[in-house]
């Protein structure tokens, strides 16, 4: 570690943390707001979270919405945190997420302004320009290193998923290094079941498509809690429940199990965020520390994605059941 976190920074903080988890959508709003008898009265249940009533109710509206209160957790953590750093490893994604926007609208000739997310480290702006003018100095250089390989896969093959590959595989890595430099075991931890969670997705869908291990070892990523090296073995015949026996992907694996064989990717899905969800509710129980903060930023992320799908499924008329079925584990 190149830095050491001192708990005790955190002390005033992880008491207005504290304060805060009252107002997360607990599983009782959540069935208010699939109960509800319009989609405009669900989204009114959000209000008793510090959301802003929304005029009109529709996708656009909600993604709005949900990014303003995105922009707002980061701002208020960034000030209140002793080193707002920390909160970068939540952050990156959005990088890889516009540049992956980037060069998909590139090579189709279309704007991606719209799919642009305004929450990373790096302004959609700076990276619309260094991509517009090839020249990366102002990015991190993991980053700019994928950009422009990931750029030229995308050119020659004109294949999204190879292009997105590479910048996962810089994602990962840079995740990693930012958690390891923050000074904090327990966010490397969490790091490390994305990790995990991702390489179980990757064997899920291998094995659904009857590839063999030589493709599977190929869109692994490495830094997970359990090596590359072993859950590749699950294309040779290891079963995922041995391969997972005693983590915390345990009912994932065996979630997984059954997609492979034709069951329910949704209910996979689930099992898998569910596992993460069980390691940042570890925050829950730590009196203070960068803990609590760390769970709260992963609560909120999950709070922002159960509107989404409660919103956006009233919004298509899917029952409360079928919209329940996709919910994850609170954190309250």
């Amino acid at each position: 570690m190149s830095k050491r976190i001192k708990d005790t920074d955190y002390l005033h903080l992880s008491t207005r943390i504290r304060a805060m988890e009252n107002a997360l959508l607990e599983r009782e709003r959540m069935d208010r707001m699939l109960e509800a008898g319009t989609v405009e009265e669900a989204a009114k249940e959000l209000t008793e979270c510090g959301y802003p009533e929304l005029q009109a109710v529709n996708v656009d509206t909600v993604d709005a919405m949900l990014a303003q209160a995105r922009e707002e957790l980061f701002g208020t953590l960034n000030d209140l945190a002793p080193d707002g750093e920390i909160l970068d490893v939540f952050k990156v994604k959005y990088d890889y997420h516009n540049a992956k926007a980037m060069l998909k609208c590139e090579a189709l000739g279309l704007d991606p302004e719209r799919l642009l997310v305004d929450t990373g480290r790096v302004a959609p702006e700076t990276l619309a320009e260094a991509v517009k003018r090839s020249e990366f100095t102002d990015l991190p250089k993991v980053m700019a290193d994928a950009i422009v390989e990931a750029r030229a896969v995308l050119g020659k093959t004109r294949d999204p998923q190879r292009s997105d590959m590479i910048l996962d595989q810089a994602y990962f890595q840079e995740m990693e290094q930012l958690a390891k430099d923050s000074g904090s075991q327990f966010l490397l931890g969490y790091v490390q079941m994305l990790v995990d969670a991702a390489n179980l997705r990757s064997v899920v869908r291998v094995l659904r498509m009857g590839r063999d291990a030589d493709f599977l070892a190929t869109v692994l990523f490495p830094g997970g809690t359990i090596p590359a090296a072993t859950v590749v073995k699950a294309a040779d015949g290891e079963p995922l429940e041995s391969i997972y026996f005693s983590s915390l992907f345990e009912e994932a694996a065996a979630a997984g199990v059954q997609a492979i064989q034709g069951g329910s990717l949704t209910a996979f899905e689930k099992a898998c965020d569910n596992a993460l969800n069980a390691y940042m509710q570890k925050a829950k129980y730590i009196p203070f520390g960068e803990q609590p903060m760390l769970g709260y930023v992963s609560a909120k992320d999950n709070e922002f994605t159960a509107i989404r799908i409660i919103l956006t499924g009233r919004l298509a008329d899917l029952p409360a059941d079928v919209i329940r079925e996709r919910l994850r584990n609170a954190y309250v």
